[in-house]
């Protein structure tokens, strides 16, 4: 049980700290073009998240894939400028139209779990029961992504009701500043 505990505290961090605002963007991109009536929704989008993340963490620790660490955390940037750019593309925020964040949060979830995976790989290899403490960092990492989409659908919604604001204004509010902050990151680490 400790085992859990511990890295349920690990994945909540590596989403809720502020050395994590790359993770937080990457979400923030995804979580731009739903109220909170998508509240369930949103929930599947950071799920299907967690489930590539976990799948390259697992991966990892079971030294299946190795990725240089400089390419991934460049890489990691790029995800949340691509998925924030395809943001400009919705017209009526149909069901159809999004669907296209799925593959964007399992497929990139890939990316983003290489970059924790070398870090996680050396905690969980001592460790004997695996299982415990993947489950306990996927947990964290999914507590973490939920509170991180509630602050977006309730700041979403109490600006798009309360300003009157259109929602299509607030999904590139949110995407501009996005990517701002994540073409900065990839300059940064360029390999």
């Amino acid at each position: 049980m400790n085992d859990l505990a511990f890295y349920f505290k690990e994945g909540w961090h590596h989403i809720i700290s502020l050395n994590a605002l790359d993770h937080q963007l990457f979400i923030v991109a995804l979580s731009a073009v739903y109220i909170l009536k998508d509240w369930k929704k949103v929930l599947v989008l950071v799920t299907a998240f967690t489930i590539g993340h976990s799948l390259t963490l697992a991966l990892s620790i079971y030294d299946v894939i190795r990725a240089n660490e400089k390419w991934v955390e460049f890489l990691i940037p790029i995800t949340i400028i691509i998925t924030a750019i395809s943001n400009f593309f919705l017209k009526d925020f149909s069901t159809r139209e999004i669907q296209i964040n799925y593959f964007f949060a399992l497929f990139f979830g890939l990316i983003h779990g290489l970059g924790f995976a070398n870090s996680i790989r050396f905690m969980l290899a001592s460790n004997q029961q695996i299982g415990p403490g993947l489950l306990g960092f996927n947990l964290g990492l999914e507590a973490g992504q939920i509170v991180c989409v509630a602050l977006i659908l309730l700041s979403a919604h109490i600006i798009i009701n309360i300003t009157a604001l259109k929602r299509l204004w607030w999904m590139y509010s949110l995407s501009i500043i996005t990517i701002i902050w994540a073409v900065k990151f990839a300059v940064e680490r360029v390999p």
